[in-house]
């Protein structure tokens, strides 16, 4: 096998020069997007548009680095805030209405413990995948191998080592589900702090006028 079929089956692999030749082109892009004028969001959705390998209305705010681009696959109204950092040696899968703060990282490469090993130059890529409205908080770190589940909140700082289920507030290093996200959370938005009435009568306008169960669903 070719090490770009080894890397693409997840398992050892040397980045030699097929390889560098694939993430040459990401990094060109990434060099245009990242020295754009700030303020020409026309023209940064559409290098982000030809730097992801799918999307959907995706916005990223510069800078942002990866390594191929083309292994990021992100659903419908992505955003990514400021400093983000995908190294998407394996496949990256992100569903709809994602939202991560600045300075997130989800890394799926990795190198061996043993540093004999490690020192051949040899090294893999593991996928990490992403549901449905997710929101990492700022500084987090995911992982080779995780699978986050849909409508989860990792808190800021985290390091998320293992998979998070569905509609769980995770957080820590390593991370860990604090408590499980229900309907109680619904007009709730800062420690407690609950919507006002004008913000609500809103929220419920758009619910009734958008039946979208992936974009408003409901906690059991």
């Amino acid at each position: 096998m070719t090490n770009m079929e080894r890397r693409d089956k997840e398992i050892l692999y040397i980045a030699d020069d097929a390889l560098m030749e694939e993430q040459a082109v990401a990094r060109r892009l990434c060099q245009k997007l990242n020295t754009m004028d700030r303020s020409d969001f026309k023209g940064i959705q559409a290098v982000v548009k030809e730097l992801l390998g799918k999307s959907d209305n995706a916005w990223i705010n510069p800078p942002f680095y990866c390594d191929y681009g083309r292994n990021i696959e992100v659903g419908r109204n992505f955003f990514a805030n400021y400093n983000c950092t995908i190294l998407d040696v394996a496949k990256v899968v992100i569903g709809d209405n994602c939202l991560m703060a600045p300075n997130v990282a989800i890394y799926t490469a990795g190198h061996p413990v043993h540093p004999a090993t490690r020192n051949t130059m040899y090294e893999y890529g593991i996928g990490v995948t992403i549901g449905d409205n997710v929101w990492l908080g700022g500084n987090v770190v995911i992982c080779p191998g995780v699978h986050i589940g849909d409508n989860a909140v990792i808190g800021a700082g985290s390091v998320v080592t293992r998979d998070i289920p569905a509609w769980s507030f995770a957080a820590g290093n390593p991370c860990k589900v604090i408590r499980k996200i229900t309907e109680d959370d619904r007009y709730t938005y800062f420690r407690g702090l609950h919507a006002d009435e004008e913000a609500k009568a809103h929220m419920q306008r758009m619910w009734a006028e958008n039946t979208d169960p992936v974009k408003y669903p409901k906690a059991d």
